[in-house]
């Protein structure tokens, strides 16, 4: 038996391409349940975030698991081939697991947002009953080690969310945001953080909106905002400075249509739009429009890079750790059990090094609104 991950991330495609492969909240426990029992392959994992989407599973035959994972992905119109997706077997699989919930191939370096995404991913697997003996001990591994990386290391030092780097972006426009109107669309987990941040840096006025209004409403209240109702959030529209889009809706929220006649009443009064959703929630067009100033997820690496240097230097003790729990679940994975040999007798380590983020692959709480 291997252990494979097929994926894609921001290391690999851009936006446009991540959201075609985008998993709902919803559809992700189904598809793992689906690849858990799909011939020649067991158990299944599915993680869909913002800046990535990742398959996980256990083949029975050495050799053969990518090409069944493939055509388990294209049977269900997910056609992977030339997308940008990378391949990670036996040793490579683990460490990139390890890596990914210990914020090491993230956009923001050390970004903590991501274990409790997998962790939800993972749970999603359970609920379904997608995981057993292997991806179980698999899993389990990963979040001790995500928490002695956290605790032993510097590597969450300063921000380590997308939301803090938009907050960041929007103050290198505005100067201090004391004066901002901002909205944010979606009330989860990833809208919680960006409006935790602007918070910190002095906004006063906060709208939300999301379609589940209780969720709006708790937000709103946790941030001394005002909560609206999805449908009407335009009516609060004309003196919003800076909007955020943070939805698991599967199309645009936002297009060029609908904010064209709203920006015609503002008096050339700018907007600036940060979509952290994936699929993103603004249309791309919008920024045709005059005064419109659009960042979507990937325009925002640029921004997170400028301030990563002391977390930077502290790689090499994350990688030394996360190396001997390879290690550690190698030996494990190699060793017989009762209901025998779950390697066939070979040993499952087949790379020692560490692949650095969107390096060549050796063969190649649901995730929030992102």
């Amino acid at each position: 038996m291997e252990i494979l991950c097929l994926g894609l991330s921001h290391h690999t495609a851009p936006v446009e391409i991540r959201e075609r492969f985008a998993i709902a909240e919803a559809r992700a426990g189904e598809l793992a349940r689906e690849l858990a029992s799909y011939p020649g392959l067991s158990e299944g994992v599915v993680v869909s975030t913002c800046n990535r989407v990742e398959f996980y599973a256990v083949a029975h035959e050495p050799g053969r698991g990518f090409d069944l994972l493939r055509q388990f992905l294209c049977e269900r119109g997910l056609d992977v081939d030339g997308a940008g997706f990378f391949e990670r077997l036996a040793d490579d699989g683990v460490r990139h697991l390890f890596r990914v919930v210990s914020g090491l191939e993230s956009m923001v370096l050390g970004e903590t947002e991501i274990l409790g995404q997998v962790k939800k991913a993972y749970q999603a697997a359970q609920d379904a009953r997608a995981t057993s003996r292997h991806l179980n001990k698999l899993f389990q591994r990963a979040f001790n080690v995500a928490k002695e990386v956290r605790t032993q290391t510097n590597i969450t030092r300063g921000s380590v969310s997308v939301g803090s780097v938009a907050v960041e972006l929007a103050e290198k426009i505005f100067g201090k945001l004391t004066s901002c109107r901002v909205m944010i669309l979606g009330a989860g987990e990833t809208s919680e953080l960006t409006a935790g941040a602007l918070q910190a840096r002095g906004v006063k006025t906060l709208f939300v909106a999301n379609r589940s209004h209780e969720r709006a409403v708790a937000l709103a209240e946790k941030m001394g905002g005002s909560a609206l109702h999805f449908d009407d959030w335009t009516s609060q529209f004309g003196e919003v400075d800076i909007l955020i889009g943070s939805t698991a809706a599967p199309h645009h929220v936002l297009t060029r249509e609908k904010l064209a006649p709203i920006m015609a009443k503002r008096r050339h009064r700018p907007l600036f739009c940060i979509d952290l959703a994936v699929p993103r929630d603004i249309d791309p067009a919008v920024n045709q429009l005059e005064g419109v100033y659009l960042y979507d997820i990937d325009s925002l690496q640029s921004i997170a890079s400028q301030s990563m240097e002391e977390r930077r230097q502290e790689l090499g003790v994350c990688q030394k750790l996360i190396e001997r729990h390879v290690g550690e679940f190698s030996d494990w994975f190699a060793k017989p059990h009762p209901l025998g040999n779950p390697v066939g007798g070979l040993p499952m380590r087949n790379n020692g090094g560490a692949s650095a983020p969107g390096g060549a692959a050796s063969g190649g709480t649901a995730p929030q609104s992102v």
